[in-house]
This record gives structure tokens, sequence and C-alpha cells, in this order.
């Protein structure tokens, strides 16, 4: 309790100070609040997934161009519009464009053509602290079975994060996506640092959020520009990431009543809230108690994980099934790879809730 509330007590008191600073250095301020609820007024409400192709064991397998899918991409945002989904979470990797920078943005533009076809919008994602620590190109490795995430890569990875030797590239990639769909408007948000501080490394993360966000501020995009709170015990990296976003994002997998209280306290910063990773089936966290409570809070809902793959989420992070057989309770995920729901009950729930079904 105590470490939201100072949270939240410096998101109040910073924007002035912080937006002076800007002004001083001659880049974009953070949106002013005003500002950002208008933004948020002219969406219909958000709902949506962390969306990666079921052929992909991670962000570099959906983005390399040896294993880019486009009709994968086509066939599974299908099954999101079918539902009423009008928004999804996309992990970028800057290795993917550092092979190719001309043929990865292209990849990006033909990926937001179809999402636009099936009327979604994306919030793409630039850098990432979970998973394994040393990410490389090429073919990327098969999963291991039963296994959550057993090959999603960090960005730029660890303790590649935490060497400033490393800016100038990453400061080129995030400059360069930027600079090319900064008035895009198939996309609805840039997420540019997903768990700041994971893996162990604490405020080793900061010194890169601090430049992600300097360099979108320079770059100043028509859409907003967030870091997601997901750890309160992360107190640096919150202050920084609640003060510097232009719409406040945020991860919780908590059950519905300590969500809603997450939700509440989030909404004294006084901008629109997307909760940007949600649903483990097993923690109590659902789209039957939550997905409702967000809606009625007027909260973006992402949930994390679509159709079940290589990425294996149907496992939990922390129960492993070495001999690869199906849990009895799927931890994320909605769709088999045929388009069949999991569960019939959540996606007419989802479609109910979004209009879809009437």
């Amino acid at each position: 309790m105590q470490t939201k509330l100072k949270v939240l007590a410096i998101a109040l008191i910073m924007p002035l100070s912080m937006k002076l600073s800007a002004q001083q250095k001659a880049t974009a301020a953070v949106w002013s609040p005003q500002k950002a609820s208008a933004w948020y007024a002219k969406n219909q409400w958000l709902v949506g997934s962390d969306f990666i192709t079921s052929n992909a064991i991670n962000q570099l397998e959906m983005w390399q161009a040896d294993t880019f899918d486009p009709k994968t991409i086509d066939k599974e945002l299908g099954y999101a519009q079918g539902i009423g989904m009008n928004v999804m979470r996309v992990f970028l990797h800057h290795l993917a464009w550092q092979q190719d920078p001309a043929g990865f943005k292209k990849r990006v533009d033909e990926y937001l053509a179809i999402s636009s076809k099936h009327g979604i919008k994306t919030m793409f994602v630039f850098f990432d602290d979970c998973w394994n620590k040393v990410p490389k190109t090429g073919k990327q490795p098969e999963p291991k079975p039963g296994i959550h995430n057993s090959g999603w890569a960090q960005d730029p990875g660890q303790p590649a994060s935490e060497e400033m030797a490393n800016s100038p590239v990453l400061e080129k990639y995030v400059k360069d996506v930027l600079n090319t769909f900064k008035a895009d408007k198939r996309i609805l948000l840039w997420d540019l640092y997903n768990e700041p501080g994971n893996s162990g490394k604490g405020n080793k993360s900061l010194p890169l959020l601090k430049n992600v966000f300097k360099w979108a501020r320079q770059v100043n995009p028509s859409q907003p520009v967030s870091a997601g709170v997901w750890s309160w015990g992360l107190e640096d990296l919150n202050k920084f990431q609640v003060a510097n976003s232009d719409v406040t994002t945020y991860h919780d997998y908590s059950p519905v009543d300590d969500h809603l209280k997450t939700v509440q306290f989030l909404k004294m910063i006084g901008r629109p809230l997307i909760c940007t990773e949600y649903m483990a089936r097993p923690r109590n966290s659902t789209f039957a108690t939550v997905l409702p409570m967000l809606k009625k809070e007027n909260v973006g809902a992402i949930n994390w994980g679509f159709v079940t793959g290589k990425t294996n989420t149907i496992y939990a992070w922390d129960t492993p099934m070495p001999d690869g057989a199906e849990p009895k309770l799927w931890f994320h995920d909605i769709f088999h790879k045929d388009g069949t729901p999991y569960k019939t009950e959540e996606t007419e729930l989802i479609k109910s809730l979004t209009g879809r079904g009437k």
C-alpha cells in the first residue's frame, strides 16, 4: 500500500517540473492529462491480446524475413476480429531490425496492413527484460516441452541492456522505427519498455528506460508513449514510468478484487488506463471476473496470450510440465490453432462485451 501511494504521489507532483525540463531541452513534453483523455475518448473501448503468431517461438521468429508469415497473421487476426477485439500488443526486436532495417520496416508495414483490414490497431513494444538473456538472430530454438516461453528473447538482452556502448545502435533503431511510423493511424500507442527491471535487473534497467523515453520525445510521434508498471517493489522505475507516460499502462494478474484496487489507485494519476497484461486462469485472473470490471471502469483490456503455439503459454510460469501434456487448466491463450476456442463461454463473453455478439 505504501509503495503504491509513493508512486502516485510522485506521479501527481512531478509532471510540471519534468515538462519544464523537456521544454528547456527543446524536446516534446509529456502529454497533459487533458490531451491524453481527449485521445482516449476518440477510441472505442480497447480490448485485445498480446499477440505473437502461433508458429513463432519469439519476436525474432515472428519478424525475421525467413519466418515472417503474413498468412498466419491474417488468419489469427481474423479470430480476433471475430470476437470483437480491436487492439493487439505486439513485441518488436532490434536484432531483426539490425539485420535489414528496410526489410524489417516493410514487414511491420505489411503487418499493419493486415491488422487494419481486420479493424485492429496495434500497440508496439520496443524493449523487454523478460526471459532468455542472450537473443541471437538466425534460426530460433525449438520449444522445450511444457515450459512457458522457453524461447522468448529479451531485448536488447542481459547484460546488453546495461551496457551504454549499445546506446547508439538502440537509439538509431528506436528513432528509425518511430520516424517511419510516427503519424501512422494504424498504431495506437508505443509501449517503450516491457517490464523494465525484470530478470533480477532492478534499477540496472533505469538508464535504458530513461534513454528510450528521451529518444521517443525527440521524435515526438503523434501516438502516445508509455511503459507499464508491473511490480510495486521497483519504486525508482515505477516513479519514472508513471511520470513520463502519456497514458498509464500496467500489468495485473491478480483476482478481480485486488485488480480493482490497482485500477482505483492508478486512476488517481488522472490519465487514461490500459491494462496491457492480465488473465492467468489458475491465479483467478479470468475473463469472466476481470474483463467486465475493466469495461465498467473504462480501462483498456489486453490479456496475455491469444492462439496456443510455440510460446507454450498454456503452461504456467512456475509450473513446467516436461512431458508436454496439456494442462488441465490453460494458464493463458484463447484459441486452438484451428480457431476453436479453448472455452466457448469465454469467447462468447468477449463477444458480448465488445458488441460483436449482437
